[in-house]
């Protein structure tokens, strides 16, 4: 549909309809910059984590930052942690965690709106239905004895638009953060894996570094 018949049915909706594509248009946004964002934070990398924590392994020496995925940022942040003399175990697990929440909590920033907006859409659409139902029932009941049953099928299905509007952004919105959430979750299990593996060479790659 070109912008010449959109218009008309944005019109016949009512300012419901209106505020559902603006919100689409935030929508949109929102899912654009999210993407751009994870992948400068480098939630789709791994490769350069598993190589630091490798060379690590074998050689029991910080390997240097190599990438700036965040993968690879906590691995580096526990390998610099467990090579610090001032830091005992409890304290070298516990800064590794408070780096990693940090990281996590910086890589689900905006998913909160995305939920808020999969929620609120359709029940902006259920609003604009209702009032544009009772728009229609009050035609009907002003035209009396003259009823015409076109006047209140054709304020159903402007109703219906905004239902309809409000779906069509609640679900993209819906997925998106699915999207978002499956890619944080797993990037968290493998900095949980990670850390873990720097924290076992402490007592057990060291010992095959010195042999």
């Amino acid at each position: 549909m070109d912008a010449t018949g959109l218009i008309p049915l944005l019109e016949r909706g009512g300012p419901v309809i209106w505020a559902i594509a603006a919100l689409s248009l935030f929508t949109l946004t929102l899912i654009i910059w999210k993407t751009l964002r994870l992948a400068r934070l480098g939630v789709w990398g791994g490769s350069a984590a598993q190589a630091m924590v490798e060379t690590f392994r074998m050689s029991g020496r910080d390997p240097g930052s190599k990438g700036g995925g965040l993968r690879a940022r906590v691995a580096h942040h526990a390998i610099s942690c467990v090579l610090d003399p001032a830091l005992d175990d409890a304290a070298t697990r516990e800064e590794t965690e408070r780096f990693a929440r940090r990281l996590l909590t910086e890589a689900r920033s905006g998913l909160r709106a995305l939920d808020v907006i999969a929620t609120v859409a359709p029940l902006l659409g259920l609003l604009g239905t209702v009032l544009g139902m009772i728009e229609a029932f009050q035609a009907l009941q002003a035209s009396g004895a003259r009823a015409d049953p076109s006047i209140l099928a054709g304020g159903i299905w402007q109703a219906l638009l905004t239902t309809a509007a409000g779906m069509a952004v609640a679900i993209p919105a819906a997925l998106a953060l699915a999207w978002f959430e499956s890619l944080i979750d797993n990037a968290a299990a493998d900095m949980e894996d990670l850390a873990t593996r720097v924290f076992l060479t402490k007592s057990t790659g060291f010992a095959r570094a010195a042999e």
